[in-house]
């Protein structure tokens, strides 16, 4: 009998894995700006997930020819009301509502740190750990998390 030589592969850790699907779901958004990508997890269960984008039956940027934001040189980070965009972390959570899912206590991951307006929105889900991918400029948001209790964690600086 000839022993079978068995490959022992590297898993992935939870925030790895986590984050991998935060990245994947990014690749779905219509934002011609910034694709970011946001997965809800409780319990080391995918709740739900969503990305950048137009709101259901509304054209986004690129079939209306353009980011109206990028057109009036509004730079990033500002003037969130002039964008036809939903933000992912915004997605995740109406998902979330939508099928009945409460999030309280849970985990989002996000392809990039939020704005205030999500961080607002994040606060009052009752999420309580904001993992992300890469920074975001709006030092409003740090400091309104921050006051409510909650730290964004640089994807990496947290074991999985």
């Amino acid at each position: 009998m000839t022993e079978e030589k068995i490959e022992i592969r590297e898993r992935p850790t939870w925030n790895e894995y986590f984050m991998g699907i935060a990245e994947l779901t990014a690749k779905r958004s219509t934002c011609l700006r910034r694709n970011v990508g946001a997965v809800i997890v409780q319990d080391r269960h995918i709740v739900a997930t969503g990305y950048n984008g137009a709101p259901r039956g509304i054209d986004h940027c690129a079939q209306r020819g353009g980011c109206l934001r990028r057109e009036l040189g509004i730079p990033s980070g500002e003037r969130h009301e002039l964008c036809r965009a939903l933000h992912a972390e915004q997605n995740a959570i109406i998902q979330a509502a939508t099928f009945g899912h409460s999030i309280e206590g849970g985990t989002i991951y996000i392809t990039h740190a939020p704005c205030v307006i999500c961080a607002k929105m994040i606060i009052n889900a009752g999420l309580t750990k904001i993992i992300v991918g890469t920074d975001y400029p709006d030092d409003f948001s740090s400091e309104i998390l921050a006051e409510a209790g909650l730290k964004i964690v640089m994807f990496g600086d947290e074991t999985g």
